[in-house]
């Protein structure tokens, strides 16, 4: 083999280059990690709403010996607690070594997704047809929702406070429910619209019925049809639709793609792909020596506004009250944490690359992605994290040996987007975005890597420490 040159000795020193998976990894570490994305996928499937992840996060906690946390307790190290906010948003805790007044080590996903929810009164009947009224929840392409399977999930509360979950569409043998689309022979000025008006908001409207009830053979009508098989199924009128929130979403579940099975295609890889991956390292923290948290919000993708969103005060409550039962100072506490905001970015669309500043995008495959900054044209609305965190993530990530690259969300004023960072910057905490890159995200159907999902596990375990 030829001696390098010269310049080829200090292009190694002086450049940077993001190694692909395979080139970086050992077979082994990689099977390792697509075993792991196997509980990932299955996560996918139970957990395709807010209220189910966060059932599912409280459910696992309790099996691994976390407790309903208390205000005003003096926990040791090692105590596992967690909070369940009107069950929609989870906080995970493992308690430090080390004073809270050390800091804290916090990373924060999202178990919201985008959707279709029902609007409050949603059932109608046209042309003998039943429909729901939906209205969409997030930053969606309104098209890709319609002539797809459709699954409903939530919860229908009646005024005596009794609650009914409601999932169909799931399982083989459940109805599936759907938005209908223009076939193209009559579409022509549908399709001379921009992608944007060629579906609106209020054209989501999904089909549940087409048969009449039949009464002494006469018909009455099939929204009277459904609403007497709610009624016996469970035991509901249409006004306790009101109260209720019921979120259709695709209903086909995680699966590999392409002939390696090196991607997995879902619904909600944004932000589940990052919430599984912090509670299984969140889980496995015994006694770290910085308390580790784990939060998983709700409403992020509307502003992480109301009361279950990270815009509100209840993870500061959590941390105050952690404080409190040590007699700490939550000022200093706050000054010391640090945090991880695990949230998704763009990865390069080889399809659509006009949009991508290809120096500046995250790849598939090449592990987890560190925005420094979000927000849109002129960083309005980013959290941009200071030079000295960037550089104290760099060694963190490097020394555990974790695949990572640097991106942003686009080219400058193509647009850009927001991730729970703001919120806890806003704590005086260090924060700052790192997550997997994902393709077509906010679609129906999105795609993430294996090895990706695998070192943003590998990531949160080496923030959380042990």
């Amino acid at each position: 083999m030829a001696e390098k040159t010269q310049a080829e000795l200090l292009k190694e020193q002086l450049f940077r280059r993001d190694k692909h998976a395979c080139e970086a990894l050992g077979a082994e570490e990689i099977a390792q990690g697509d075993a792991f994305c196997e509980g990932y996928k299955a996560f996918l499937d139970a957990c395709k709403t807010e209220r189910e992840s966060a059932a599912w996060l409280i459910e696992q906690a309790k099996a691994r010996g976390f407790a309903p946390f208390e205000e005003g307790k003096i926990y040791a190290p090692g105590a596992k607690v967690y909070v369940n906010n009107r069950d929609k948003s989870v906080i995970l805790a493992v308690l430090g070594r080390q004073s809270l007044e050390a800091g804290t080590r916090i990373v924060a996903a999202h178990i919201d997704a985008p959707r279709l929810d029902l609007k409050p009164q949603p059932l109608y009947e046209e042309k003998e047809l039943a429909l729901f009224k939906t209205h969409y929840y997030g930053g969606i392409k309104k098209y890709q929702w319609t002539a797809i399977p459709l699954a409903l999930h939530g919860v229908i509360m009646k005024k005596d406070g009794t609650a009914i979950p409601i999932a169909i569409g799931e399982d083989a043998a459940d109805p599936k429910f759907c938005v209908t689309d223009l076939l193209p022979h009559l579409a022509r000025e549908q399709m001379e619209k921009t992608l944007a008006k060629g579906v609106t908001g209020e054209d989501l409207n999904i089909i549940i019925g087409s048969r009449p009830l039949l009464l002494d053979e006469k018909s009455a009508g099939v929204k009277l049809n459904i609403l007497s098989m709610l009624h016996e199924k469970y035991g509901i009128v249409e006004e306790d639709l009101i109260s209720a929130e019921l979120e259709a979403v695709p209903a086909f579940p995680a699966c590999d793609i392409g002939f390696d099975r090196g991607l997995i295609g879902a619904y909600g890889h944004d932000d589940r792909v990052c919430a599984y991956p912090c509670a299984m390292a969140a889980f496995d923290r015994e006694r770290p020596e910085h308390t580790a948290v784990a939060v998983f919000a709700d409403k992020e993708e509307i502003g992480s506004t109301g009361n279950t969103g990270l815009e509100a005060n209840y993870l500061y409550d959590f941390l105050v009250g952690l404080a409190a039962g040590q007699g700490a100072n939550p000022r200093k506490m706050f000054a010391n944490s640090k945090c991880l905001s695990a949230d998704v970015n763009a990865g390069f669309d080889p399809t659509y690359p006009s949009v991508m500043d290809p120096n500046n995008s995250s790849y598939m495959n090449r592990g987890v992605v560190l925005t420094k900054y979000t927000g849109s044209r002129g960083k309005s609305g980013a959290s941009d994290a200071s030079a000295e965190f960037v550089a104290w993530v760099r060694n963190l990530l490097d020394e555990a040996g974790i695949l990572w690259q640097a991106g942003e969300l686009g080219k400058v004023d193509e647009g850009g987007g927001g991730t729970v960072a703001m919120y806890l910057a806003k704590l005086n905490i260090d924060v700052v975005d790192v997550g997997v890159p994902i393709l077509s995200m906010h679609a129906p159907f999105e795609l993430a890597a294996k090895t990706d999902i695998a070192m943003m596990h590998k990531a949160c375990e080496a923030f959380l420490g042990n």
